[in-house]
Parts: C-alpha cells; sequence; structure tokens
C-alpha cells in the first residue's frame, strides 16, 4: 500500500496492520498486541518490511498502529516521517531512520488532527506539511514545537470542504511546490494556488474542462513535470493530472456496476499569468494508475483499471500495458508510447517508485478488505517486480553514461557550482552527443494509492561538456539556487546522454 525509496538504497513497504496475518513473521518471537485492531488482537506477522535493492533481500519490521491510508515524507536528514492512519494509528507520527538494523518508532498524539487519506509536503525550510484527511478540511505542519508556535497550530483550508462532495473525491490531494514558494493544490475537479504562511489563496485556477474528479476515490493520477533550470528566464512550472473515473462512477459502483475509467489528461503551467488547461487523451483509460517520474524527464504510467473506482472489489479489468508519456514532444498526438505488458493485476493498493538504477520497483495490489488469496476475481499480490524502462534495453547499452564525479553523498549547497565527470560504457563504438548531455536530480516518492507525493525532477544548469580524455567528459553544472526549486533533503543526480539515463548518485543539498 506505501513505499519509499531511502538513501541508503533500501525501500520501506508497508500496508494496513488490520488485514489479519501476513505471510512474513516477525524477527526474533515478537509479536504485537492491540485491542483495538478489527482483525487480530494478538499478530506475529509482520506488516512491513525493508526491501534492499542491492541484495534483493528482504528484512520484517515491526508498525504498532494502524497506517491504514496514511501518508509520507522524508527529511532533511533523511528519515522517513509518516503520519497519520486509521483508528489507533489516525494521529499517530512514525519515524524510521536509513540503517541496517533500525525499526519503526511511533509517536502517539503526534499529529493536531485526525489524518487519514492524507497528503504530506516537504517545504523549503524543510517542515512538512499535513494537508486534509477523510473530514479534516485543514492543515498543520510537522515538526511540532516545544513553544508556542504556529508549527503546533491548526490551520482551516475551507478550499477542502468546497471540493468534498457526497462521495467526498477529494481524499490524498494532489499537492505540489511551486517555484514561488506557493503550494499548488488539487482537489477533486478544482486547484488553487495557496499561501501556507499567510493561509490564504494567491490564485484560483480554472476548473480542469471535463469536470470529472481526479482524487480518490475517482482515483486518477498526477506529476509536477520536470523543471527545466538550464534557462535565464522565469522557471516555469506544469502539472499533468491522468485518468480517474467519470461522474457517477462511484454511485454506479457501489451498486455493481463499473464505468469505464478517463482517458483523458490535464495539462496547466501553473506559474502562467492566465492558465488554462490542455486535454491530451491517453492510448487506454486508466482509473488507479501511477505516474512516475523517469530520469530522463519522461513520465511513466503503470498500474490500475480499465473501469470502476478505488475501493473494495469495486475495480475491473486490469490494465497490464504501461504508457510512457513525452512531455516534451510538441505534437499532442504523438506524447504517448504503449510499452510491454506485464502479467500481473496491480489495482487497488499497488504502488510504483524509481529505483536509483533507473528501474521502477512495483509491488502490492489487494482490493479486498482481508488478505484474500482464493477464490476472487483478483487475489491479494504479496510479490515486487521491476520494470525497466525502454532506455534500460540492450540496445541502448553504449549510451549509457557513468558518473565518476561526484561520488555518492556529496553535499551540495544552492546555487553551488559544481564539477561533474562521466564516462560512456563503450566509447569505441560510441560517440558522445555533447549537445545531448542533460543532468537531472531526482527527488524520491512516497508513493500510496496512485499519488507520488513529494516527487520532483529537476533538469540543472549544465555548461559546456568537454573531454577529458579518449573515453572521460567533464562539465560544469549549476545546482538550484533557492529552496523554492528543490526543497532540502536528498536528491538522486543522474546523468543523461540521449535520453539514456546513468546510474544515479545520492547527493544531499541544504
Amino acid at each position: 500500500m506505501h513505499m519509499q525509496l531511502l538513501n541508503n538504497d533500501r525501500v520501506i513497504v508497508f500496508d494496513r496492520t488490520d488485514f489479519g496475518r501476513s505471510n512474513l513473521s516477525l524477527p526474533n518471537g515478537k509479536c504485537r498486541d492491540d485491542p483495538s485492531d478489527q482483525s487480530l488482537k494478538h499478530d506475529c506477522t509482520a506488516h512491513s518490511a525493508e526491501y534492499n535493492v542491492l541484495t534483493n533481500s528482504i528484512r520484517p519490521l515491526m508498525v504498532l498502529t494502524d497506517t491504514w491510508c496514511s501518508s509520507g515524507a522524508v527529511s532533511v536528514d533523511g528519515y522517513l516521517i509518516q503520519t497519520g492512519g486509521f483508528n489507533d494509528g489516525e494521529r499517530v507520527v512514525r519515524f524510521f531512520q536509513p540503517c541496517s538494523t533500525c525499526d519503526w518508532q511511533e509517536v502517539s498524539n503526534g499529529l493536531s488532527a485526525k489524518r487519514w487519506y492524507a497528503t504530506n509536503n516537504i517545504l523549503p525550510d524543510g517542515r512538512i506539511i499535513v494537508i486534509g484527511g477523510r473530514q479534516e478540511f485543514n492543515y498543520e505542519f510537522y515538526p511540532k514545537s516545544t513553544a508556542t508556535s504556529t508549527n503546533n497550530q491548526l490551520f482551516s483550508l475551507p478550499f477542502l470542504s468546497q471540493t468534498s462532495d457526497t462521495y467526498e473525491d477529494n481524499l490524498y490531494p494532489f499537492v505540489y511546490l511551486n517555484v514561488d514558494g506557493n503550494l499548488f493544490i488539487f482537489a477533486n475537479n478544482q486547484s488553487i494556488l495557496f499561501n501556507y504562511t499567510t493561509n490564504s489563496i494567491v490564485k484560483t485556477f480554472p476548473q480542469i474542462p471535463d469536470g470529472n474528479a481526479r482524487n480518490y476515490p475517482s482515483t486518477g493520477s498526477s506529476v509536477l513535470l520536470p523543471l527545466n533550470l538550464n534557462t535565464n528566464l522565469l522557471v516555469e512550472a506544469e502539472v499533468l493530472i491522468c485518468g480517474g473515473a467519470p461522474r457517477g462512477s462511484v454511485q454506479q459502483a457501489n451498486s455493481g456496476k463499473f464505468i469505464g475509467a478517463l482517458q483523458t489528461c490535464g495539462r496547466i503551467r501553473i506559474t502562467d499569468p492566465n492558465p488554462t488547461w490542455t486535454m491530451e487523451t491517453m492510448p487506454l483509460a486508466r482509473v488507479m494508475g501511477d505516474m512516475t517520474l523517469l530520469p530522463n524527464g519522461q513520465v511513466l504510467i503503470i498500474n490500475g483499471a480499465a473501469r470502476g473506482i478505488a475501493g473494495w472489489e469495486m475495480g475491473r479489468d486490469p490494465v497490464f500495458y504501461p504508457v510512457l508519456y513525452l512531455p516534451d514532444n510538441p505534437a499532442i498526438s504523438s506524447r504517448f508510447q504503449v510499452l510491454n505488458p506485464s502479467s500481473i493485476p496491480r489495482m487497488y493498493h499497488s504502488t510504483a517508485i524509481l529505483l536509483r538504477d533507473g528501474r521502477v520497483l512495483v509491488g502490492g495490489s489487494n482490493p479486498h478488505q482481508y488478505y484474500n488469496f482464493t477464490g476472487v476475481l483478483y487475489p491479494t499480490e504479496l510479490s515486487l517486480e521491476a520494470f525497466s524502462p525502454p532506455y534500460l534495453d540492450s540496445e541502448y547499452s553504449g549510451l549509457q553514461p557513468i558518473i565518476t564525479a561526484p561520488v555518492s553523498y556529496t553535499k551540495l549547497k544552492y546555487g553551488q557550482r559544481l564539477a561533474m565527470r562521466f564516462t560512456v560504457l563503450n566509447t569505441t563504438t560510441t560517440k558522445v552527443n555533447r549537445k545531448r548531455v542533460q543532468v537531472t536530480m531526482v527527488s524520491p516518492s512516497f508513493t500510496t494509492h496512485s499519488y507520488s507525493m513529494n516527487q520532483r525532477v529537476l533538469m540543472l544548469n549544465t555548461g559546456h561538456v568537454l573531454p577529458v580524455s579518449k573515453s572521460s567528459y567533464g562539465m560544469a553544472v549549476w545546482t538550484p539556487n533557492s529552496a523554492f526549486l528543490a526543497p532540502p533533503g536528498y536528491y538522486i543526480l543522474y546523468v543523461v546522454h540521449q535520453d539514456i539515463p546513468s546510474e544515479g548518485v545520492w547527493v544531499h543539498i541544504q
């Protein structure tokens, strides 16, 4: 249900705690006793795990309180800060430190309000803003302060109540930090630019043209398209929202009728003085899809269903074919490419995240109220699989760069000139196209319910690429000059040559 890549190349995976017994035992005879659990009061199985990407191994973890439909973000120092959930977990804050022996730490009543289906976003000052949730039309900040301050307050956000209809359709709102420091917030079919420091709406955007809801349970997906810093002009920011369910789908699904999902995407440049939506058509209709930003600036659309909505037994016809979206193609009709299919249905409660090596880790799918492996249309799915985007095809291996400098965990400052070096795998047969080299910085996402929180790609300002030796090249790169562009924390740095990315290296900006 939830996944986050941490800076030690391990992925924290977790589910709700009240599904019943999992197939993964807790270590050393540990058990969880929870009198408020709806399924098991005494449970010796794990509902969270650490997946080690480099060794392809799993370590069970113990999460105590219910994380069902919770949210998360990574702090400046690399800790996973995980908030809310259901029942005894609705106001809990959980911490996970990236280390080989660490486990979850939990703080009861760490939140001022119940947070179930809320959204977390990292702010330029390193704080996390927690927005919304079921019947919570407000927001708060984390961490809290011991002193009296605005950090400890609960702030009303009427926009959330105004976009909540009978079936809600505004849970897990899409939230992005704009390049001016304000927040773009999309809920249902409406969006605003919001100043969280003054608790005021800066701008109201036009309604998405088809008027259909795009948030849970009419679940579409969304990304902030890559920010191009390779310009002397104002950095532009664009939001893309794809898929979802037509109006009336929730009512129909509740009565056993599953309407075809939306095939449209809406794209809007939120930095324009008078922004308007451009509508595009995907090759395949999709609800509950995941949109993952790739290191070369393209967007992978994966998972989901062709009919129905998000919810227990509410989706039909899994979509096995991923789609690639090329945002820079000038012709709208040429922006989508259908890719090779999977064979595993990934529907409600499935996830997808980018790994440092450029693959996309895909996992989960459980459209049932409890774990259910037999006698159902779409059994509970416990596997992880790695999807390799086209740039990892063997035919492109001679184009793939290898970063030789900087090394992983290099500390960066804002507006810093950074010297980079790279080679390519086979310079005897490949000529490096120095005009088609780009450096990107990617912020790993917290992904749940078809939305990747804090996902961000920056295309850095890059100088001329110059040969250093027969097989090595160097260039100067300038880091983002503001935390409005790149909130502080860990990013993955890539060199991209003719749309083929290197394996990334971890960097930390502050």
